[in-house]
């Protein structure tokens, strides 16, 4: 049965001790609501169940609701068949949504909610099909089980977002996603209530958007892999469908190689052979002195701005390599016919250009850090990868932002430091009008070690933290019960189609030819990769690298991290002997099946090439389970051991520490902390 049905809820719930404030119950909801009340007792969703609209409902609304009749229906079974039989006496859920919303969804788009659950009946009221989404899904995060029924804790739930700019980038240039993926994302952000796509189609690396009016920018820069535009326009069909916004970018005038071996006349003079399957080399820049980049530029918006119809385009802006325009004798005499000092004014000028055409196409600039000048009226937007304090400042000059600095998934942070960084702080200098100049914020995930079987493991569940920063009170900041919630909506996200729990688990059975894989399964649970950029200096990885080493087989941020130091401080601070002996001995478990699995994984590596590089990380692992045993056992006899063990199992973690076959230990901090416990 699925993980959500909460046995503990339902134990609170049946005695009657339902606490007043949900910051008192284990409710499994994520993101969690801005407001709730919870009442006594429950409804069970019982075989008469059915489901009624207030008001006739258009397409949207109507395939919004038989999604989550699916769902439930998946949780609960016998809901689609009850749904499809005459209904007798009064409906079991009642959506009483306003109007449809907005044709073209936008900032002000109402995502507001009010769902009310009494022991008899439910009632999900919205202003707008959007709005009444986001309650479906708090509803189905809602569902328990009591005694083999489904069951609805009785409830009142007002929410609304915090920001209403809530976006997930997904750079599909450095390797290529197919359409299901993309759909399968888009699937994952609508249960995490995440607004906007932001699709990363264009760089030095490839262009992915077909072009009629431009037809070489796929036949000759993408390597055959691009989207037509019909996948285009079914995308953002997909995604309105389920209240999520799509905006593209194409990245101009920097990062535009693809653009100029497409289309050499556009470049600075660039003598581009190829388009470059590794990223950072070479790249182009069009030229703001050519009045064909302008053509070409208002040619390429006004077509897409056909396929992608939100107000906003981004145009990337950022990292332009002035080299390419002050190598160039023609455009270091434009410039000074124009009087620029330097190729930041250049640049500036080229995005002054640039607004005028997006202007005409009825479109909104968007860009990275970079085109932040005075030299740009204040109704563009401005994303921020270089901080809280670059985003503040832009506030301060009056300029709309969103924050994406913190959110980089392919750093590989853990998902608590991306939940506590604010696109507002608490402790923010900004007033109360600039504050609403910050309109929320965007996880960003860069493709260059990632492809179509690896992504889903690199993004989610950790996107549900920060999607929850996004949308919950700023004072939500409760990790433990973050990661709690984290690790049961992570099964729910499994069952919209995302793959990050089996891909990883079939990546790994195929490393070792079996489906016996519960060595390496232990092995991986230890186990995170590095840093894209850690792996990028190591491997060089381009195009063509094959993804299929242990690196692509094991997860970020893993719940073994969570849960050994969870046990680790029960040990060494909890009054209870009973507690602390019950962590002891599942310590001792864990650190005697590491033990045991570290020959036979360590044998697994020598039979594949695709494995050779972790051998030493698995003789790593029998000699850090050996320290851990030898604590265990000094803390339980109470002797302190001689000070050079100290400094000998000091010496094994440093060791540890050290980055090897592109994977790091998760546990090495609170194993340290345990070892110093037994020193002392």
């Amino acid at each position: 049965m699925n993980a959500r049905f909460s046995t503990l809820l339902l134990a609170i719930l049946s005695l009657g001790l339902i606490p007043a404030h949900a910051e008192e119950t284990p409710l499994n909801l994520t993101p969690y609501p801005s407001s709730i009340q919870l009442g006594q007792g429950y409804l069970p969703l019982a075989k008469d169940f059915h489901a009624t609209l207030s008001r006739t409902g258009d397409a949207r609304l109507d395939a919004a609701l038989t999604r989550a009749l699916t769902r439930l229906d998946r949780q609960c079974g016998g809901i689609l068949r009850s749904q499809n039989e005459p209904m007798s006496g009064r409906a079991t859920l009642t959506l009483e949504v306003a109007a449809p919303g907005e044709a073209i969804q936008s900032l002000s788009e109402d995502e507001t909610y009010n769902l009310a659950v009494s022991q008899s009946a439910i009632t999900l009221t919205a202003k707008t099909d959007v709005g009444a989404m986001r309650g479906l899904e708090t509803l189905l995060q809602l569902v328990t089980l009591q005694n083999g029924v489904c069951a609805l804790p009785v409830v009142t739930i007002n929410d609304a977002p915090r920001f209403p700019w809530r976006g997930y980038m997904l750079d599909v240039v450095r390797h290529f996603e197919p359409i299901s993926e993309v759909k399968r994302t888009l699937n994952g952000m609508e249960v995490a209530k995440l607004n906007v796509f932001h699709w990363h189609l264009s760089d030095d690396e490839g262009f992915r958007a077909e072009s009629k009016k431009y037809p070489k920018l796929t036949a000759n820069a993408s390597r055959g892999e691009f989207y037509t535009q019909d996948q285009l326009r079914e995308i953002v069909a997909y995604a309105r469908e389920r209240g999520i916004r799509v905006i593209p970018e194409f990245d101009m005038p920097g990062h535009s190689t693809s653009t100029v071996f497409a289309y050499p006349e556009l470049g600075s003079g660039e003598d581009i052979k190829f388009v470059p399957n590794v990223y950072g080399a070479p790249r182009a820049a069009l030229d703001p002195s050519n009045e064909k980049v302008y053509k070409f530029v208002d040619d390429f918006v006004g077509e897409m701005s056909e396929i992608f119809p939100d107000a906003y385009f981004h145009i990337g802006g950022d990292e332009v390599d002035e080299h390419n325009w002050l190598a160039n004798p023609r455009i270091v005499e434009y410039m000074k016919k124009k009087g620029f000092a330097k190729a930041d004014d250049l640049q500036a000028y080229f995005n002054q250009r640039l607004l005028v055409i997006l202007t005409k196409h009825h479109k909104k600039m968007l860009g990275w850090d970079e085109i932040l000048t005075p030299a740009l009226p204040k109704d563009i937007m401005v994303q921020s990868w270089r901080g809280e304090a670059s985003l503040a400042e832009g506030a301060t000059k009056g300029y709309t932002g969103i924050l994406s600095a913190p959110y980089y998934l392919d750093a590989q942070k853990q998902s608590q430091e991306m939940y506590l960084a604010d696109p507002i702080p608490a402790d923010t200098k900004l007033t109360p009008d600039q504050q609403k100049l910050i309109l929320g914020g965007e996880v960003c995930m860069w493709a260059e070690q990632l492809h179509d079987e690896t992504v889903d493991s690199r993004v989610w569940p950790r996107i549900l933290a920060i999607a929850e920063r996004f949308w919950s009170p700023q004072s939500r900041r409760d990790v433990a019960d973050m990661y709690r919630r984290l690790r049961i909506a992570s099964l729910e996200l499994e069952d919209v189609g995302l793959t990050h729990i089996i891909g990883p688990k079939t990546l790994r059975r195929n490393l070792i030819a079996s489906t016996d894989s519960e060595v390496i399964d232990t092995f991986a649970s230890t186990l995170e990769p590095v840093s894209f950029g850690e792996r990028s200096d190591t491997q060089h990885t381009d195009a063509l690298q094959s993804l299929d080493r242990m690196v692509d087989a094991v997860v970020a941020d893993p719940p073994l991290r969570q849960q050994f130091a969870a046990e680790v401080n029960t040990l060494l601070t909890s009054p209870s002997k009973e507690a602390r002996e019950l962590a002891a001995n599942r310590l001792r478990h864990l650190f005697q099946q590491w033990q045991q699995i570290s020959p036979q994984m360590q044998a697994l590596a020598l039979q594949s090439p695709r494995l050779n590089d972790v051998g030493p990380r698995a003789q790593q692992l029998s000699e850090l389970a050996t320290a851990g045993l030898e604590a265990l056992a000094c803390l339980q006899a109470h002797v302190t051991p001689a000070s050079e063990w100290k400094q000998q199992k000091l010496a094994q973690i440093t060791e540890a520490e050290k980055p090897s076959a592109l994977i790091r230990f998760v546990f090495l901090p609170s194993l340290q902390q345990l070892i110093e416990a037994a020193a002392k």
